[in-house]
């Protein structure tokens, strides 16, 4: 009897002969730079080493949420009080029924790459797929699963308010990943729930050590400056904003203060007032980032926290997120000419969480590429609800067609655990399969140094030399 081939096999993904000599001798064994993630810095400060692989693998993994919940399963066994074992075969039972959903695809990468399992996981198998993973375990802490993967940069996502000090520990550790801290300043814009923002403004003032508090709106701009300065000098070099969609309403200083001290003495601003207030803010980050040579990261599109009733129970990021239909080119054509127009326009990366708004992106990109860096506007890689093979696909036709793929700075994980660095191997394995097809079709040249070496940047080097941040030796030395 034949042995059927395993589903994740050397040429998974890859339909001619060129996408699997573009893949293999190209991009395969290229480092990952993953400048944007959701990885806790605590955990890799500590080198923490997991418990059992429904702590690795399930905890905080909304996209297993979802899956599991649209399956039937009870939410016991995805935020609840079920045993990590329970949890862990809920999550088996459910994934025969996420074939075609890339979560399937993801689930037997990772087992594959990081625990030697080349089985199906279903109901039958857990309980081998769970000793077998599990035994490997007290060899593969935090550390180790980022080596494995060949990480170079790691740039996680933190609050102004946070401290830095688990920053701090990473960078007086052995480890040779580099991991930065990007500067997310959503909270800053909350004048519309006071009951959230005012105690995040006492706990930002702590962190930006303003003994006084934050009393004023200057006060504020000022704290979150010095907060600027500090992740400059923990190696930062990129901020992100997580936005319905471009902030660009006119707002003076005066209206900035009056919105923000109304906020402050417990008045939520208004819709219209909190757009405002927000759009002079960003102003003034985008300043601040073109100052220090930093790189902005714009994610928008997301309509988050759709379910009140779960969302009270659970709270957010839990998986009750979704794709939102805003207006975009407007405002976001309106906030990056602003900034141009006083030439203060930093390095800038549009993400679009609605695939509508695939060629719209892409297209403002090429508004304000201004020769001063290969690809300084950049139309990001498939994010969210697109960062699967389809999704990837459009985003990489769209850019080819209206701008440049060769200047792409390639994939992110977006992700909160260690062990979503396969997606990188699923971005390469369905960007070299795009690429050989055009190549045995005959509409690109047959020309392998010519094709593999745009496969090699887009992979790594592209995001090595366009964030300016510091690698280990050996990686900088890649040409």
């Amino acid at each position: 009897m034949t042995k059927t081939r395993s589903l994740i096999h050397d040429d998974f993904l890859l339909s001619t002969k060129q996408a699997r000599e573009l893949y293999h001798r190209y991009a395969k064994d290229e480092p990952i730079f993953d400048y944007h993630c959701h990885l806790p810095p605590d955990l890799i400060a500590a080198n923490h080493e997991f418990a059992d692989l429904a702590e690795l693998w399930l905890g905080g993994d909304h996209y297993k949420w979802r899956a599991m919940r649209a399956n039937g399963v009870n939410e016991r066994f995805c935020t609840g009080d079920a045993s990590p074992r329970e949890k862990f075969q809920a999550w088996a039972e459910t994934v025969p029924e996420t074939l075609r959903n890339p979560l399937y695809h993801w689930t037997h990468l990772e087992l594959k790459r990081y625990f030697g399992v080349d089985e199906p996981l279903n109901g039958a198998s857990a309980d081998r797929v769970w000793k077998k993973a599990n035994a490997k375990l007290p060899k593969l802490r935090v550390h180790d699963l980022l080596a494995m993967s060949k990480v170079t940069v790691v740039c996680t996502t933190d609050d102004p308010a946070d401290s830095l000090e688990h920053h701090a520990k990473i960078r007086a550790s052995k480890l040779k990943t580099r991991v930065y801290p990007a500067f997310r300043p959503d909270k800053a814009l909350g004048v519309a729930n006071p009951g959230t923002f005012n105690p995040w403004l006492e706990k930002l003032a702590g962190a930006a050590k303003m003994a006084s508090g934050i009393k004023s709106f200057d006060d504020l701009l000022s704290a979150l400056k010095k907060r600027h300065d500090d992740f400059h000098a923990a190696g930062g070099r990129l901020s992100d904003h997580g936005l319905e969609h471009a902030l660009s309403e006119p707002c003076t200083h005066s209206q900035a203060k009056m919105i923000f001290d109304a906020a402050r003495s417990g008045r939520a601003a208004s819709p219209e007032e909190a757009v405002r207030y927000g759009s002079y803010l960003m102003l003034e980050f985008g300043r601040w980032d073109a100052a220090r040579g930093w790189t902005k990261q714009l994610h928008l599109g997301a309509l988050r926290n759709n379910n009140a009733r779960l969302l009270g129970k659970l709270g957010p990021d839990t998986g009750f997120d979704s794709i939102g239909d805003f207006p975009q080119a407007v405002a976001l054509s309106r906030y990056l000419n602003t900034l141009d127009s006083t030439d203060q326009l930093p390095r800038t990366i549009i993400y679009n969480n609605n695939p509508v708004d695939n060629y719209a992106f892409a297209a403002m990109t090429g508004n304000f590429q201004d020769g001063s860096i290969p690809g300084k506007l950049q139309f990001g890689s498939g994010w969210w609800f697109l960062d699967q093979k389809e999704g990837m696909e459009w985003q990489i036709n769209a850019l080819s067609n209206i701008g440049l793929l060769s200047r792409f700075v390639g994939m992110i994980t977006d992700s909160r655990s260690f062990v979503s660095y396969p997606r990188h191997e699923y971005f390469r394995r369905t960007l070299c399969n795009l690429l050989g097809g055009d190549m045995a079709r005959g509409e690109i040249p047959s020309d392998y140094k010519l094709v593999g070496a745009m496969v090699r940047n887009i992979c790594f080097r592209n995001a090595r030399d366009y964030f300016g941040l510091e690698l280990a030796p050996e990686f900088m030395a890649k040409k």
